[in-house]
């Protein structure tokens, strides 16, 4: 990942991207090529993994893994107009360009087929998802022999982090008055993920 030195997050602001992503790529290389599933991932800090999982009947859990495997999490992207920027009333020497948060996740997968990991997995990913709902859906909302059929029908698996390339582009490059106007332009395109992002790191990065 090309990643200039303003557009380089620190590991706190990594960290907290793994722990809030939505979901994620899922990228191997197999004996039959590239292969990629997106799903969501519980990221562990403490034991540096992410854990998903997959349908049994998606073949990406059991084709030979060939090298280490990469998750690719992404936060807030959004599409930046030139229009916005007050330098374009200055000189004009403006572009469109694209705001993002993204990690690449370098590490070793281990497939998980057992039930009692799967099921572990479900309903911590179902709790942090559901936790800011008015009435959180629980597991045990639904009949027991039913949940058991959906977890055979799915396998885990789990990236142990070896390493991760990370760049926040969210306008550090541009002068405040430039993300002054990206802020308000993506607002008033009901942008409001991608606003408070740009407000945010540029506030703390203190270029605001």
């Amino acid at each position: 990942m090309y990643v200039p030195a303003h557009f380089a997050p620190d590991d706190e602001a990594v960290h907290e991207l793994l722990a809030n992503h939505g979901a994620a790529d899922l990228v191997t290389m197999t004996s039959n090529g590239l292969v990629a599933t997106m799903l969501p991932f519980v990221y562990d800090r403490e034991r540096g993994v992410l854990r998903g999982h997959l349908a049994r009947n998606n073949d990406h859990w059991c084709q030979e893994i060939i090298g280490d495997a990469l998750v690719i999490a992404r936060g807030p992207d959004s599409y930046i107009t030139p229009a916005w920027y007050a330098s374009k009333a200055e000189h004009g020497r403006v572009v469109p360009t694209w705001n993002y948060l993204a990690a690449h996740v370098h590490g070793t997968l281990t497939v998980h087929d057992d039930p009692s990991w799967v099921g572990n997995l479900v309903r911590e990913l179902t709790d942090r998802h559901e936790r800011s709902r008015p009435h959180p859906w629980s597991v045990d909302d639904a009949p027991e022999q039913f949940v058991a059929g959906q977890l055979r029908a799915i396998v885990g698996v789990e990236v142990t982090i070896k390493r991760v390339e990370a760049k926040f582009k969210l306008s550090q490059n541009r002068s405040a008055a430039d993300v002054d106007g990206v802020i308000t332009g993506l607002r008033e395109a009901g942008d409001a993920a991608g606003a408070d992002a740009v407000a945010r790191w540029n506030d703390l990065s203190g270029r605001r």
